[in-house]
């Protein structure tokens, strides 16, 4: 039942307003499903990736969900959701959450703002963290925690201020966006983009060595984000009403039908079931449903799913062309994802289902107009807006956050050559995913790229001395040192984004796939070293249970000569006897 409270407000007056308990119940529960998925794309990101990396992943998640946590309490939410704010941004009114109580946040909500921000939070804490997919391998740890904080402040918060605030000026255009399409998804691909291209590729981006190391890892953390997900879109609306109900249907229809989609097209291109592809085109369909579950139908998201698939799955096979080192593929399945479902929104949305979240009664006029199937044709240019304003302002402003950190002296966004080799996890956590990893003895930076130089010769700095390498290491311009203790991952070979594949007893022609997954016939040099030596002939007579197996026969051979001359004088005086 409602719970029908009156407030006095600072001024002295009488505010009456209306608390549903079951609303709010149902927010909070959503709150902490999408926090959820943070741990859950920690998983998903660590399985992608190789293992000696695979925890600096889990810890940026949750590290995101802290710092940002912080920066909402202080200043965030106020900045984003603040009424007296301007159409750019808003102001310190809800500074230290000053005035979030009980009261709704805005009118017509039956709500508390604490629930609505706790609720927000969860989505800005999601944010950047999806954007350090595409610097995984190579990025440094110790500038995350800046950058998350600044980032939020001068992008996400003033993106979402722009969209979801009262006063913001795509607000006011009238933009579609029900779940996240362009403060999560647009401006996280974009940062990610940003933030490839100022790291730079991996060493090894050429070498095929974008493996992997754990499916397991990916299956469950899309088990989980898909789980969170319901709720992410599904508690936008803020009550437990219809049209939340609409929304949850859309989301899981969508994220089905772009995982078979997905699945096979990977099969048409390759002839192998993928699971990954099946994680990534689920993911896809997701993204793309974000923006438009609260506005379109159920039979409109069979659309959402199969075209945002379609064109995420083509952007994945087609990102080598653009030159970046989008590790986990955050700006093809994000980015596009999310520019599809603005675009489908603004084709599919309907009054009636936005009717939905009103109350009984309510007015015709009062009820939004939909999207072109509605007969509003100004939709689809007003969303293409906001979509081009967003991408350029999270871009910009992403790239100059970046290079400001980076000039930093103790604050570069780069790992050193040798970090990069051994591994985030063990370079800048000192821990590891798992134990039993092989070392080699020495790993030489330059032979990793070519197997050209003599191992035997002596470089400059060697000759040089100790001494010299230290200093160097030191002052952080050492990129070319002998690491002793490299960790040479054993890693089953596993599917991959972009990777050619040798489909050995299904060739497909002269002509070059590019699958989701990866070389499944791909080796780590480690495995290649023990196979080689398996297929050495060996030399039984050298071998020494050869030698101790002729030594037995030749003694054998020896003892049977020295009794044969016994046995015949016993045989001949024994017929000596009988005669």
């Amino acid at each position: 039942m409602p719970d029908n409270s009156t407030l006095t407000s600072s001024n002295g007056t009488h505010t009456a307003f209306t608390i549903d308990t079951g609303d709010t119940a149902w927010v909070m529960i959503c709150a902490c499903l999408v926090f959820l998925m943070s741990p859950a794309l920690g998983f998903f990101y660590a399985g992608l990736a190789r293992a000696k990396n695979a925890l600096s992943l889990m810890y940026l998640t949750i590290l995101s969900v802290a710092v940002v946590s912080f920066q909402w309490y202080l200043i965030g939410y106020s900045l984003t959701f603040s009424a007296t704010g301007s159409k750019f941004i808003g102001d310190t009114a809800h500074f230290l959450l000053r005035g979030v109580g009980m009261e709704p946040a805005v009118e017509g909500q039956t709500i508390p703002a604490s629930a609505f921000m706790i609720f927000q939070a969860m989505f800005a804490a999601l944010t950047p963290a999806l954007a350090f997919g595409s610097a995984a391998e190579r990025m440094s740890l110790g500038p995350a925690i800046l950058f998350i904080f600044v980032w939020t402040t001068l992008v996400y918060d003033v993106i979402t201020n722009w969209v979801w605030a009262s006063n913001g000026w795509l607000f006011q255009m009238g933009i579609m966006d029900y779940a996240g399409g362009i403060p999560v998804h647009i401006s996280s691909g974009l940062a990610a983009v940003a933030y490839a291209l100022v790291l730079g590729k991996r060493r090894d981006y050429n070498e095929n060595a974008n493996t992997p190391h754990n499916v397991s890892f990916v299956f469950l953390g899309l088990a989980l984000m898909w789980f969170g997900w319901f709720a992410f879109n599904a508690g936008s609306a803020l009550a437990a009403n219809a049209r939340s109900v609409n929304s949850l249907v859309c989301t899981h229809l969508s994220a089905c039908t772009a995982a078979v989609v997905w699945v096979l097209l990977d099969y048409i291109q390759t002839r192998k079931w993928s699971i990954i592809g099946l994680c990534t085109g689920a993911v896809a369909g997701l993204a793309t449903i974000t923006p438009g579950s609260g506005f379109v139908s159920t039979s409109s998201s069979l659309a959402f799913g199969a075209i945002g698939s379609f064109v995420c799955y083509i952007a994945i096979h087609y990102k080598h062309k653009m030159r970046i080192d989008d590790c986990l593929d955050v700006f093809g399945v994000h980015y596009v994802g999310g520019l599809v479902g603005l675009i489908l929104t603004g084709i599919f949305a309907q009054k009636n289902i936005i009717a939905l979240g009103y109350p009984a009664g309510t007015p015709d006029v009062d009820i939004p107009s939909g999207g072109w199937l509605d007969g509003n044709w100004i939709q689809v240019p007003v969303q293409l807006a906001g979509i081009a304003a967003v991408s350029g302002w999270s871009f910009v402003v992403t790239y100059i956050i970046l290079l400001v950190i980076n000039k930093i002296p103790f604050l570069y966004l780069r790992l050193a050559d040798e970090d990069e080799i051994v591994g985030t996890d063990w370079a800048e956590m000192g821990e590891r995913a798992y134990a039993y990893l092989p070392f080699d003895e020495e790993t030489n930076t330059h032979n990793r790229r070519s197997h050209e130089s003599d191992s035997n010769s002596e470089t400059n700095d060697e000759k040089k001395g100790p001494r010299f390498n230290r200093i160097k290491k030191l002052l952080m311009v050492d990129r070319t040192t002998v690491i002793k203790g490299v960790p040479d991952l054993i890693e089953e070979p596993v599917l991959d984004y972009g990777q050619s594949k040798d489909l050995g007893a299904y060739p497909l022609g002269k002509s070059t796939t590019r699958a989701t997954g990866g070389d499944l016939l791909q080796k780590a040099s480690a495995k290649v070293r023990e196979e080689i030596r398996e297929n050495e002939p060996v030399n039984l007579e050298d071998h020494p249970m050869s030698v101790q197996y002729h030594s037995k026969v030749s003694d054998a051979t020896q003892i049977a000569s020295t009794s044969n001359t016994p046995v015949s004088s016993s045989s001949s005086n024994s017929e000596n006897i009988r005669k």
